[in-house]
């Protein structure tokens, strides 16, 4: 398994430079990585130092608290994807996923993927959940329902994956456990886990537990730690 193309290579500070995202650019063409993550100011920029390349560009929308209207991430995917995004990571209303309003969620993602996909139809959707909320104070099955009704709103709306956190909330980022989770109740979906995963180790643990991607700021740490884990297992 090639690690790197699993890895979103991702820089979402709201400080980051044009020489930070030209940084990073670079980072995922030599490693590889399955895509460039940055914040809608700098698509076009990532874009067009990847045009012809295998690695795509991702636009965050509604990042990172998904407390806008519908139609102001609608706008934000449509204005993504024009620039040249080719996936789109969108913050769900969080207070719809808190609630199980299914019919409210599908609304929602409905809009957002109709908007992203009117400009390419090829363009991947990613709805992220925040499962650490979804888990946080709640016992195992009300966590569990949160998640199976938020995939399924994923699911219905046309949603290719489902997405565990931002990374920026206080409840936390990925686990093991919100992973199963998603993969459990997400057929015909993808699941990509973001947050938290700084190490070789923790990449390897998110793809056990079911992850088809991964967010990183540390990708290159990760996949540098798993050529030194592949060298110590071959016996050199």
């Amino acid at each position: 398994m090639k690690l790197a193309s699993r890895i979103d290579h991702t820089l979402l500070k709201p400080e980051a430079s044009a020489a930070q995202v030209q940084h990073v650019v670079r980072e995922a063409l030599q490693h590889g990585f399955a895509s460039v993550c940055v914040n809608g100011c700098w698509v076009r920029e990532a874009a067009n130092l990847l045009q012809g390349s295998p690695v795509k560009t991702c636009a965050v929308v509604g990042f990172p608290l998904g407390a806008c209207k519908p139609t102001i991430k609608a706008i934000e995917a449509a204005s993504a994807v024009k620039d040249g995004a080719l996936e789109i990571d969108f913050v769900a209303s969080l207070p719809l996923v808190l609630a199980h309003d299914l019919p409210a969620m599908k609304l929602e993602f409905m809009e957002i993927v109709r908007a992203a996909r009117a400009g390419n139809p090829t363009v991947t959707v990613k709805v992220i959940l925040e499962t650490a909320l979804l888990m946080k104070d709640a016992g195992v099955e009300e966590g569990e329902t949160r998640i199976a009704i938020a995939c399924r709103a994923a699911r219905e709306s046309g949603c290719d994956f489902v997405k565990t956190s931002t990374g920026f909330h206080a409840a936390g980022g990925a686990t093991v456990e919100a992973v199963q989770l998603l993969k459990k109740h997400s057929s015909g979906l993808y699941v990509k886990a973001s947050g938290g995963i700084r190490t070789t180790a923790d990449a390897m643990k998110m793809i056990a537990a079911g992850a088809d991607r991964l967010g990183c700021s540390a990708s290159v740490d990760i996949v540098q730690g798993q050529h030194a884990v592949n060298t110590r297992t071959d016996g050199y």
